[in-house]
C-alpha cells in the first residue's frame, strides 16, 4: 500500500486531537487523526484517504489514533466474494416491498422527524438525540465528496434514509436511519445488503462499512457479512 505523503494526499495536512471520551468502549479515551484542509478533499483525494482508514463526519474527514488502543478496524466487503446468508436472504425477501428513490442532498424536514425518532429510541442519550436541525445539517448534509441520499418507503411511510459517498473503488457507507418503532424488520441489514447490490450495479468493488470493533455490541453485525475485510497493519486481510 502506498503511504500518505504520496500523491495526491502530498497536499494535505494531518494532526492529532486532544482525548476525548470513547463513543464506544466504556472508560476509555480516544483520539482522531484529522486530515486538513477540508476543501482539498474530493472525492479523487476522499477514495486514497478511505483506503488508509479514514471517513469521514461532514466536512471532517478522520482516522481512529488513539494512543494505546487499537480496537478500531476498518472494514470492507469485496462485493465480488460476498454471498449472502440464509438469514440475511430472508431479511431481504421481507424488504421487497420498499421502494427507493434518489433524493437531493438537502434538508427534509420528515427525514430530520425520522433521524429524531431514530436517535432517541436506538441511541437514548447518546448525545444525538437532540441534535438541532443544523447540527443535523453538519452531519449528514455538508459533504465535500460525491454523496447520494436515498429514501426508502413502503406505500408513502417513509421507513429509512440511507447516505451514501461514492468512491474510485467502491461505495462507503456514511450512516443510516430507520423507523424503530417498527419490531422484526431488520433494517439495518438490509440496508448493507442493498448497498453491496448497489455497487454491484455501478460495477465497484467495495463497500466500505466505517469501523468495526470486537467489543462493541452495536457493531456486532458487520462481522456477520460474509468475506468482510479488515485493515490491519496497513494491509487489508480477510476478518
Amino acid at each position: 500500500m502506498s503511504k500518505l505523503n504520496d500523491l495526491p494526499l502530498a497536499s494535505l495536512q494531518f494532526y492529532a486531537t486532544a482525548p476525548y471520551p470513547c463513543s464506544y468502549l466504556p472508560d476509555r479515551v480516544a483520539r482522531s487523526q484529522v486530515a486538513t484542509p477540508s476543501h482539498l478533499i474530493d472525492a479523487r483525494v476522499y477514495s486514497e484517504l478511505v483506503r488508509f482508514g479514514f471517513r469521514r463526519s461532514g466536512a471532517f474527514t478522520y482516522r481512529p489514533y488513539c494512543d494505546h488502543c487499537r480496537a478500531c478496524v476498518p472494514v470492507r466487503i469485496p462485493v465480488a466474494a460476498f454471498e449472502a446468508s440464509r438469514t440475511q436472504r430472508k431479511i431481504a425477501r421481507r424488504c421487497t416491498e420498499l421502494r427507493v428513490t434518489r433524493r437531493e442532498l438537502a434538508y427534509d424536514t420528515e427525514h430530520y422527524a425520522l433521524y429524531l425518532r431514530y436517535q432517541r429510541l436506538r441511541h437514548p442519550g447518546g448525545g444525538m438525540d437532540h441534535d438541532s436541525r443544523e447540527q443535523y445539517r453538519h452531519f449528514l448534509l455538508h459533504s465535500n465528496v460525491d454523496t447520494d441520499l436515498y429514501e426508502f418507503r413502503e406505500g408513502r411511510e417513509l421507513r429509512m434514509v440511507s447516505l451514501v459517498d461514492r468512491l474510485v473503488d467502491g461505495l462507503s457507507s456514511v450512516y443510516t436511519f430507520f423507523e424503530p418503532t417498527l419490531t422484526g424488520t431488520s433494517f439495518g441489514t438490509y440496508n448493507v445488503l442493498w448497498q453491496i447490490e448497489r455497487c454491484r450495479e455501478l460495477g465497484l468493488q467495495y463497500l466500505y462499512l466505517g469501523y468495526w470493533i470486537a467489543e462493541s455490541r452495536k457493531m456486532a453485525y458487520k462481522a456477520t457479512f460474509h468475506a468482510i475485510e479488515g485493515l490491519r497493519g496497513g494491509e487489508w486481510v480477510r476478518l
